[in-house]
């Protein structure tokens, strides 16, 4: 599966609030957070690398989605990940590609448009966070 990438030189929290307002920039929104380490330290008392993820969503692209098939409701909202880098204190930021995983032509420039503008958010959070 291809994905958008994006190297920060910022820790993690910083990471975070960098890409939730790149990703505002343009039109989505974070509805949900899910701090996976934490959650695994809680709940089954094991260590694991930072990772947090990010439910994003785009409103005007979910209704395009959900208005062509309710089915599409499975692929939101759209995942952001922040996580450390093996070996490095650099953060990496993915979103998956959405062109990956539509099917058709009728939403094929949905899918383009999404991928647009997930690529501009995680560019412009590189660019905020590199200097």
């Amino acid at each position: 599966m291809n994905s958008i990438t994006a190297e920060l030189n910022v820790d993690l929290q910083k990471a975070e609030e960098i890409v939730t307002e790149e990703l505002k920039k343009v039109g989505f929104g974070v509805l949900t957070k899910i701090d996976v380490s934490k959650t695994l330290k809680e709940k089954i008392d094991v260590d694991f690398q930072p990772l947090i993820i990010l439910g994003a969503c785009n409103p005007k692209f979910a209704h395009r989605a959900l208005s062509h098939d309710i089915n599409l409701s499975l692929l939101l909202p759209c995942n952001v990940t922040l996580s450390t880098a093996t070996g490095s204190d650099k953060i990496i930021v993915k979103s998956v590609d959405p062109r990956d995983l539509i099917e058709g032509d009728e939403l094929s420039e949905l899918a383009g448009e999404a991928f647009e503008k997930l690529s501009q958010a995680l560019n412009n959070a590189r660019n905020v966070a590199n200097g």
